[in-house]
C-alpha cells in the first residue's frame, strides 16, 4: 500500500498553498511529482479531490470533507509522534517493576524513593513477589532478581553487583539449642527450607577458605516464617538484624554460594526515558549498596573473632 499518509501531508500543504508548485519547493522535487501524489491518493480513495484547471485548484465536495479528517489526523500523529520522541528524552510516566521480596525489602525501596525525588513525574509501580513474571505479557518494565545464573531468553540483563547468603539464627535458639561448630553439627538441628532462585530448596551449598560442604535439608521444617530454626538469608537481608543483634551468625567461616543480582528488561532498544533512568539510578545506589552490606558482615564477623578466642 502506498504512503498514504505522506500523500495526505502533501494533499493538506497543496490545500493550504494553493499550489503544485510552491508545495514542490517545499520538499525540494518537481510540481510533477507533487501532482502525481494527489492523483495516486484520490485513485487510492477512488474519489477527485481537486479541481484542476491551468490556472486555478480548488477542492471538490469530498475533498473539503476529506482534508478537514486529514488535518485532524495528521495533528494527532503529530502529537503521538512528539510525545513518544518526548518518552525517550524526559522521563515521565508510570515504570511497572517487579523484585523478589528480600531485595525490596532492604535496598530497592530506599532507592526507588531517592529516585522518585530525582524524577518527580515519574512514578514507580512495584510488585514485590518471588518468582520472575513474564515482562512482556505482565506488562512490566523491568524485573530485578537474584540468581546464580539467568535462563535462556530474549530480555536484556545488567549486573547490578553480586552477593552471597550465610547462615543465621535467633539469639533464642542458639541459648536454647547451641551453637554449632561444624558443618557435621547442623544435622540435629532445626534447618528452614527456604524456595530462592539462588540455591535449591533441599541444599545449602557452603564454600570456606579450606573446604566445601553440602548441607541436605531433609527433615527441615517447612513453614518459612518460623522463627526457632537455623536459615539462610542473603547478606543485604541480614545485614541490620545481625548489626543490631536481632539474629547471630552460624558457622561465620561459611558461606553460601554467591550469585548476582540482576536488572532484566524486555529489549535495549529504544528505552523510554523512564527506564533508563531508573537503571542508571539502580546501578549508582544499588551497587554500592550491595558491597556495604557484604563488607558490613565481614567487619562483624572480624570483630566477633577476638571476642570469641578470649572466650
Amino acid at each position: 500500500m502506498a504512503d498514504i499518509v505522506g500523500s495526505m501531508r502533501v494533499f493538506a500543504r497543496v490545500v493550504e498553498t494553493g499550489s503544485f508548485t510552491a508545495v514542490a519547493k517545499e520538499n525540494d522535487v518537481t510540481a510533477a511529482q507533487i501532482s502525481r501524489a494527489v492523483t495516486a491518493l484520490e485513485e487510492q480513495l477512488q474519489t477527485a479531490l481537486l479541481h484542476r484547471t491551468t490556472r486555478h485548484l480548488s477542492l471538490t465536495e469530498a475533498g473539503t470533507r476529506f482534508y478537514e479528517r486529514a488535518k485532524a489526523i495528521l495533528a494527532d500523529l503529530d502529537a503521538a509522534t512528539d510525545e513518544a520522541r518526548n518518552a525517550s528524552v524526559s522521563p515521565a510516566g508510570k515504570v511497572r517493576l517487579h523484585c523478589a521480596p528480600g531485595l525490596a525489602q532492604s535496598t530497592v525501596a530506599a532507592a526507588l524513593v531517592a529516585y522518585q525525588r530525582a524524577y518527580p513525574d515519574v512514578s514507580v509501580e512495584l510488585k514485590i513477589e518471588q518468582s520472575m513474571p513474564n515482562l512482556v505479557e505482565d506488562g512490566y518494565d523491568v524485573s530485578l532478581i537474584s540468581a546464580t545464573q539467568l535462563p535462556d531468553s530474549a530480555y536484556v540483563a545488567q549486573s547490578l553487583g553480586s552477593a552471597w547468603s550465610l547462615m543465621v539464627a535467633s539469639p533464642g535458639y542458639v541459648r536454647q539449642n547451641g551453637m554449632p561448630l561444624t558443618a557435621d553439627d547442623l544435622a540435629p538441628h532445626a534447618l528452614l527450607k527456604l524456595e530462592t532462585p539462588v540455591s535449591p530448596p533441599d541444599e545449602w551449598h557452603l564454600e570456606s577458605a579450606h573446604d566445601t560442604q553440602v548441607v541436605t535439608l531433609a527433615h527441615a521444617p517447612l513453614q518459612v516464617n518460623a522463627p526457632d530454626v537455623i536459615g539462610t538469608l542473603a547478606t543485604y537481608t541480614a545485614v541490620d538484624d545481625l548489626v543490631s543483634g536481632k539474629l547471630v551468625r552460624v558457622l561465620p567461616q561459611y558461606r553460601l554460594k554467591p550469585f548476582t543480582v540482576y536488572a532484566v528488561y524486555p529489549s535495549r532498544r529504544y528505552l523510554e526515558a523512564k527506564v533508563r533512568t531508573l537503571l542508571d539510578h539502580l546501578r549508582s545506589t544499588l551497587t554500592p549498596a550491595l558491597d556495604n552490606a557484604s563488607e558490613r558482615i565481614e567487619a562483624l564477623s572480624r570483630a566477633v573473632e577476638p571476642a570469641a578466642k578470649r572466650a
